[in-house]
């Protein structure tokens, strides 16, 4: 069976389908335009890092522009990390970024580095490993992270390291559901459940086979309420204002999860394309004035998407 990450990408390029070709590759045409010298991608600003790169190589993947010698300069920058990262965010994006390599362009970043770099991160989530049952930010952290057990989850996947004793995970995921309101926490002391952390939380249960109806449905309302006037989703009930990353994961889950009719879809296609800039690059939100390549991601996903589910 496919990981997770690799079924989403394969369902996000078959959806690019549905989005005009021109639009898809003024896309592709800026992202490869960021694409720093040592092969990497950054933020708005600094050097080349592994997280900027995943989110670069991803969109490239779903356009069908992941190829060539540009991607093999890509790859070189993988190696370059393999022992530099720290977090699990971290190395989720180099791991994310290597399996997109590998699948769109033949390239194998960890040909060199063998079985033992994926054992060594396998013992590393472990040692992240919390009593209720999640995975926590950093090893000072003293809870888990509903969002870095979803990482973790999703890497152990792509290094064909699976959980053992999915269990405990599973439990610390319903233990981080929001009983008054529907939604899932970031973490359990949090009063307020998030789009983000909602959209982790299934994203979990999915992978491994745990949603049952009423949690679907509960989570269909909740999701429901993040539309705001803009057309795009909240991160959570207190925040007025709508981002793509909400938008994308927000609408992702609600796909997943049969209810992509409970929001205005076409308002989300409007605020997605008031975002996009027509030289490429698309804004994280309506007060935003710069592109980068993380948000071009949820951006060109969220046409993907959106198109796909109004043509069904």
């Amino acid at each position: 069976m496919s990981a997770y990450l690799q079924e989403l990408t394969i369902r996000l390029a078959a959806a690019m389908g549905n989005v005009p070709e021109e639009i898809r590759q003024i896309h592709a045409n800026w992202v490869w335009s960021q694409q720093q010298g040592d092969g990497g991608w950054g933020g708005r600003e600094g050097t080349s890092d592994p997280y900027y790169t995943s989110f670069a190589l991803r969109t490239l993947a779903i356009t069908g522009e992941l190829y060539g010698e540009r991607a093999e300069q890509a790859a070189a920058f993988l190696r370059s990390r393999l022992d530099k990262q720290e977090t699990v965010v971290d190395l989720a994006a180099l791991i994310y970024g290597a399996s997109m390599l590998e699948n769109a362009a033949g390239v194998d970043v960890f040909d060199a580095a063998g079985s033992q770099w994926k054992d060594s991160v396998a013992a590393f989530f472990e040692t992240l490993r919390r009593d209720d049952g999640g995975y926590a930010k950093s090893a000072t952290s003293n809870v888990g992270s509903t969002y870095n057990s979803f990482l973790v989850l999703l890497c152990r996947e792509l290094i064909e390291r699976p959980l053992e004793n999915p269990n405990p995970l599973i439990q610390f995921v319903f233990d981080q559901e929001n009983e008054s309101g529907g939604g899932f926490r970031e973490v359990k002391q949090q009063k307020r459940a998030g789009t983000n952390p909602t959209a982790a939380a299934i994203g979990i249960l999915k992978i491994l086979d745990a949603l049952d109806d009423e949690l679907r449905e509960d989570t269909i309302d909740f999701l429901g309420q993040m539309q705001t006037d803009e057309g795009g989703l909240r991160a959570n009930t207190r925040i007025p204002i709508a981002d793509l990353l909400s938008s994308f994961t927000g609408f992702l889950t609600l796909i997943d999860l049969g209810g992509g009719k409970k929001i205005d879809r076409t308002q989300l296609l409007r605020y997605a394309k008031r975002l996009q800039q027509s030289d490429g690059g698309f804004h994280g939100a309506e007060w935003d004035k710069v592109c980068d390549v993380e948000y071009t991601f949820y951006g060109i996903g969220c046409l993907a998407l959106i198109h796909a589910d109004l043509d069904n």
